[in-house]
């Protein structure tokens, strides 16, 4: 894709065509919600995977107006197209009432047999969530679709690039990304914050996720970022909650099972995306240097963990590890395949003091597989961590492979 999004183009940010690039999503045999944040390719994946359905765009103002003043339309959409293999509808969360529709239809055809499979796309959870919405009564799953992977891209993931701008699809490849990713926060914040009145004073809003990104890959005290946004507590809680509503950040929990330590009790934040941490995180003198590089880098492991999470196959959780007495470990996969512990630092020298989070976690949990991601060009098993360069994990992490094998050399 090509070209600049202007902040008052809205549409330019939603319609750019992105690249033809293999997703790692595999959807489930029936009807499914897929979720994810604007501009990770939720459209695009759905008419590559559903070339025949019917497509309902709901990004689209007069279908909008249309189908809000008669929701029942939409059953007579679906019976005008018969040999349609899929109904796809993007961004129902502009319009919740249409899931009693889809509702009805899919116990219709339950009765009678046959019928097609519903693709619900959003970008936001809130509307369906915070209005009690029918969501099909369990007869759909909730899947997600995150930015690229690095094993997604292939030759095309570059490193450094990847680092300032991100992995979304909607901003890979752009001419200028940065003015686009500026662009992306300011259609967030104007059309689903101000438009929907989420908040009642914008200004407020928007100083929050200024400071709410110096929380980005640390422990989160939500008291000082209050503080710092000249807000309440309150407020700032009901902030971080419509930012996680629209998927554009979220809370990683402290990793507790049988513990033998005492823990700390707060989880850490995350932007969901390594650019839009960046279009976030304003600059200045005072910044030491690679403050910045090393909390992106952290957080663009933390977005392939996750999405590595929810693409594999059976249940995979993440976490981070925090005792009290500050022994940390920045990732914790725990699901079917394992216990994988990570630590990410922005180093290309290895240091002894690196790996004491992941030995203590190996001394509670003896079956995890223990890893230090560094810049180090170098990869080595030091004291049964694996130590790996970190472009090189993030290029080889794929989904139904455990992340971390015993691949190394001993030093």
């Amino acid at each position: 894709m090509r070209g600049t999004m202007r902040s008052g183009d809205a549409a330019a940010i939603l319609r750019l065509t992105m690249a033809s690039v293999p997703r790692f999503f595999t959807p489930p045999t029936g009807h499914f919600f897929l979720f994810g944040p604007r501009g990770t390719g939720k459209t695009w994946w759905a008419r590559q995977a559903y070339p025949s359905a019917l497509h309902v765009d709901l990004l689209d103002p007069e279908t909008v107006r249309r189908l809000g003043a008669r929701p029942e339309r939409l059953r007579e959409m679906i019976a005008a197209a018969p040999q349609a293999e899929a109904v796809v509808i993007d961004e129902v969360q502009k319009l919740p009432a249409l899931l009693e529709v889809v509702h009805a239809v899919i116990e219709e055809h339950q009765r009678r047999g046959g019928g097609p499979r519903f693709v619900l796309t959003g970008s936001s959870a809130r509307k369906l969530r915070r209005g009690g919405v029918n969501l099909l009564g369990g007869r759909a799953a909730q899947c997600w679709l995150h930015p690229y992977m690095a094993a997604e891209l292939g030759k095309q993931f570059e490193f450094a690039a990847t680092l300032e701008s991100g992995l979304l699809p909607v901003i890979l490849g752009a001419d200028e990304p940065q003015a686009n990713l500026a662009a992306y926060n300011a259609l967030y914040i104007r059309e689903e914050v101000q438009a929907e009145g989420l908040v009642r004073s914008v200004g407020s809003f928007a100083r929050f996720l200024e400071a709410i990104s110096f929380s980005h890959a640390s422990v989160l005290n939500l008291a000082n970022v209050a503080r710092e946004c000249e807000v309440s507590r309150k407020t700032a809680e009901g902030y971080l909650e419509i930012l996680e509503d629209l998927l554009l950040g979220y809370r990683l929990p402290v990793f507790s099972r049988r513990a033998k330590r005492q823990l700390a009790a707060h989880p850490k934040f995350y932007f969901f995306d390594a650019g839009v941490f960046r279009a976030n995180r304003p600059t200045g003198p005072l910044d030491e240097p690679g403050e910045i590089d090393g909390a992106a880098l952290e957080g663009l492991v933390a977005q392939h963990l996750r999405a590595w999470c929810h693409y594999s196959q059976g249940r995979h959780q993440l976490h981070y590890w925090l005792t009290r007495s500050q022994v940390e470990v920045d990732f914790v996969i725990y699901g079917e395949s394992g216990i994988h512990a990570i630590e990410v630092k922005n180093t290309g020298r290895i240091r002894p003091e690196h790996l004491r989070g992941l030995k203590a976690f190996g001394e509670d949990y003896p079956t995890a597989r223990l890893a230090l991601l560094t810049r180090s060009r170098e990869r080595l098993v030091i004291d049964g961590v694996s130590c790996l360069p970190i472009d090189e994990f993030l290029a080889g992490l794929t989904p139904g492979t455990p992340p971390l094998s015993t691949e190394g050399r001993t030093a």
